[in-house]
């Protein structure tokens, strides 16, 4: 065991790979305060005791060198956050040039399947071979599915293109945290991280600005091609700057390692997790909740994914999620946190701008602008919080602070009406940014500081996937209810309007369809509709905290 390092390449041998992989002592009790270890696994061949070794300093990444991956991984990173978004301005062209108006779903749907459902496998890609080249190889499916995509003469093609892009992406952020584990300790990584993680949340809200510059002065498939160029230079960059590490575990034989990637697992998890989003994507808008497509996928999902979570129970170490890692109350915890806090944002993100476009009536480029309060809060607290957990060690504090500001924050932002003034809802999405930024990163840390090198790609995916997951599911219910309170307020305030038309006209089209004398009544009905839903990132911040209280409060600066 002497000289093996917990975040070096496991030895060779099952049961010292266990031995190492745990790093920290049973003995400590968390009343003991702020040093209390994490509570590991026990073995026979362990009993309990278990060493923490240093990681020599030259086993990371010199600063030269990692300055220049950190430009790489905010580029991809960059391109993946821009994916998401990148269309919404774009899309009246693209169905006008592919008369695809049916399609228009499919497009944002067909990158969220792919790229949800296969986030799990890349923990085990990333576990059997080498962070570099997976990552460069889902870096070159991103840009295959970009290629495709700007290059298509039909909307299938579009679709498929649209897919495959998710498919590479699935791994591009996770192989990023993963990519910085390795070449920089675990006290540094939090600044690091946090400058990842803010550089995502600027690109997402900046993707529809883009896409309507792009589309406005060029073609709409520049959305597409500008993927092409800095994705070759992240390629160059990660290829001569980042040295390959050894995998944390070593398989001889392409059998052996197919085997290891649970083929059986994935079989069952993949359909599952394609029936549960189509779900989610249908129910309420393309067929009634209770329309038989809608159960029958649920009904699907439910099935699958009882006899993934059956397979994983029956593999244990050789699962995509091992159960051993769920006996760790700080991946659950830190799984449910993130879940909720990734859920709280995208509701609160995706309706905000609905708000400033149909009550204030901005353009769809200026609703952006007024996004910037929450955008610009929430990258200078991410990066801060990094550097503040970086100079004291310990993460957990934030983790509390978050889901407090995050909750009172959108407590306000539900009070706003179309009389608010601008102080208010940029102030009060301003104060929700904070929230966001300062909590945002730490389940990342906690769960890379809670495992061995050997369950971090695992980990990691988790809680990747966890953030995915959580904004897929609560859109969904967000929806639901703007959609429901919106007919029983028009019904209410504006009882001799068309509540078809108005549904129907969307967001921009409200003004062209109301009379000027109902317009003020159908807009407290939208507005009221709107901030009804914004209780979702509410409730959701709320219940985050849960996800801190199991947790244990470690010090980065302890764990090499």
């Amino acid at each position: 065991m002497e000289g093996n390092s917990p975040h070096e390449a496991i030895p060779k041998s099952p049961s010292t790979s266990v031995a190492a992989a745990l790093r920290y002592s049973s003995q400590a009790d968390l009343s003991k305060g702020w040093e209390a270890n994490v509570v590991p696994l026990e073995t026979e061949e362990t009993n309990g005791q278990h060493e923490q070794l240093e990681t020599p300093a030259e086993a990371y990444q010199s600063k030269s060198r990692l300055a220049a991956i950190m430009v790489g991984l905010a580029l991809s990173c960059t391109l993946v956050a821009l994916d998401n978004t990148i269309l919404a301005t774009a899309i009246p062209k693209i169905t006008a040039q592919f008369d695809s108006l049916g399609d228009v779903g499919w497009y944002g749907s067909a990158f969220l399947l792919t790229n949800c459902s296969v986030s799990l496998l890349y923990g085990k890609l990333y576990t059997f071979f080498p962070v570099k080249w997976v990552y460069m190889w889902a870096l070159a499916v991103f840009e295959i599915g970009s290629l495709l995509c700007g290059a298509t003469p039909t909307s299938v093609g579009l679709i498929i293109g649209r897919a495959i892009a998710g498919a590479g992406g699935g791994g591009l952020f996770s192989g990023a945290m993963l990519i910085i584990a390795e070449s920089a300790p675990m006290h540094q990584r939090p600044i690091y991280n946090g400058i990842i993680i803010a550089i995502f949340s600027i690109a997402g809200v900046a993707g529809p600005l883009l896409g309507g510059a792009l589309t406005d002065n060029t073609t709409w498939r520049w959305c597409f091609y500008i993927n092409l160029p800095l994705g070759a230079v992240t390629s160059l960059v990660i290829a001569f700057f980042l040295k390959a590490k050894k995998p944390v575990k070593t398989i001889a034989g392409v059998k052996e390692k197919l085997v290891q990637l649970d083929p059986v697992g994935l079989f069952f998890f993949l359909p599952s997790m394609i029936c549960l989003l189509l779900a989610l994507q249908w129910g309420g808008t393309e067929y009634p909740w209770s329309d038989a497509r809608v159960i029958a996928l649920f009904v699907v999902f439910g099935v699958l994914f009882l006899i993934f979570v059956g397979v994983q129970w029956w593999e244990q170490d050789q699962a995509t999620i091992p159960p051993r890692l769920f006996q760790n109350r700080n991946i659950w915890g830190a799984s449910l946190y993130i879940l909720c806090i990734s859920a709280s944002v995208m509701a609160l993100t995706y309706y905000l701008p609905i708000w400033f476009q149909s009550v204030r009536n901005a353009t769809a480029t200026m609703s952006g602008v007024m996004n910037l309060p929450m955008l610009i809060t929430l990258a200078i607290f991410t990066i801060l919080c990094g550097a503040l957990v970086t100079a004291f060690g310990y993460y957990m504090p934030f983790m509390y602070i978050a889901p407090i500001v995050m909750t009172i924050a959108a407590g306000l932002l539900t009070t706003i009406t179309p009389d608010s003034r601008p102080a208010q809802y940029l102030g009060y999405q301003a104060l929700y940014g904070v929230g966001c930024g300062a909590g945002m990163t730490q389940p990342m840390l906690a769960v890379q500081a809670a495992v061995s090198s050997l369950d971090a790609p695992s980990a990691t995916v988790i809680i990747v996937f966890m953030q995915t997951l959580g904004g897929a599911l609560f859109i969904s219910v967000a929806q639901n209810i703007f959609h429901n309170k919106l007919l029983v307020l028009l019904a209410r305030e504006a009882p001799d309007v068309d509540v078809g038309k108005v549904v129907s006209a969307g967001a921009t089209g409200l003004r062209a369809v109301v009379d000027e004398d109902a317009l003020p009544a159908v807009l407290d009905a939208y507005s009221g509709a709107i901030t009804y839903s914004f209780y979702v990132a509410v409730a959701l911040a709320g219940i985050a905290i849960l996800g801190a209280l199991p947790m244990q409060w470690l010090s980065l600066k302890k764990i090499s």
